[in-house]
């Protein structure tokens, strides 16, 4: 791993949690464009392999469950083991899945609690030794934490457990000048829309969701990147434990 100069992240040794697509992707993508060195993590060493090859430089990919505190372990030894410290940390790992109040089961809760509220929770937690005071930690929320959903139920309060780890944290962390601070996109053209909904539903999912958004579009994870990279750089250096939406308008009106 080469560290290239002449960015706002240079030499700046970030993690994302979920880099294999969406706005972990296009935010590894950015980070090794601004000049930082990044380690993405995801579920597949076949996906890990792919996006290494996409993003091209300055990246190294680790096979990690964030709902399992082993793998963690393990990704953040190699970390250390390979660079020793980190300055930016994208807790990004998550999942969406629908149920109304009659149909969520104990396996839906535990399964979304266990990867959006436990996995993050613990994926900030043991970086704490080898992060850098004046370090930046972004926290991946959602509108979800502000809105309703009769089909979301489960997914929005674990969002919302986000939002409120962002404020602690905050308290927490500040004594070694860490930021921590939430990002909360809206409607984004990502590929789980697609894994967990069939062809008809995306395309009502979408229509939904497009005419609720003031801006009147989906956004690109790009979109997203540029103000996880915001939060990333010095850029937001006497900004810390808000929420930053980047949602066309959806949650704000």
């Amino acid at each position: 791993m080469s560290l290239k100069m002449g960015n706002k992240l240079d030499g700046k040794i970030a993690v994302i949690t979920g880099g294999t697509s969406g706005i972990g992707l296009a935010t590894a993508k950015r980070f090794v464009s601004e000049g930082a060195c990044v380690f993405i993590t995801g579920l597949s060493q076949k996906e890990i392999d792919v996006s290494i090859s996409d993003i091209g430089k300055n990246v190294s990919g680790i096979q990690c469950d964030v709902s399992n505190l082993a793998d963690i372990d393990k990704m953040y030894d190699i970390v250390k083991d390979q660079i020793g410290h980190v300055d930016i940390l994208f807790a990004n790992s998550g999942i969406i899945q629908f149920a109304p109040l009659g149909e969520i089961s104990e396996e839906h809760f535990d399964r979304l609690f266990d990867i959006d509220v436990k996995g993050l929770l613990f994926t900030v937690q043991k970086a704490l030794p080898i992060l850098n005071d004046g370090s930046s930690i972004i926290l991946m929320a959602s509108i979800g934490a502000s809105k309703g959903s009769a089909d979301l139920s489960v997914y929005h309060a674990s969002k919302a457990a986000v939002r409120s780890f962002t404020r602690s944290w905050t308290l927490n962390l500040s004594h070694r000048k860490i930021r921590v601070n939430a990002i909360s996109p809206g409607p984004i053209d990502t590929p789980f829309v697609n894994r967990v909904m069939n062809e008809k539903q995306t395309d009502e999912f979408i229509k939904n969701v497009v005419r609720a958004t003031p801006m009147g579009r989906m956004g690109s994870p790009d979109e997203v990147a540029k103000a996880v990279s915001f939060l990333a750089s010095d850029d937001s250096s006497y900004i810390t434990g808000i929420e930053l939406f980047v949602d066309g308008g959806m949650a704000q009106i």
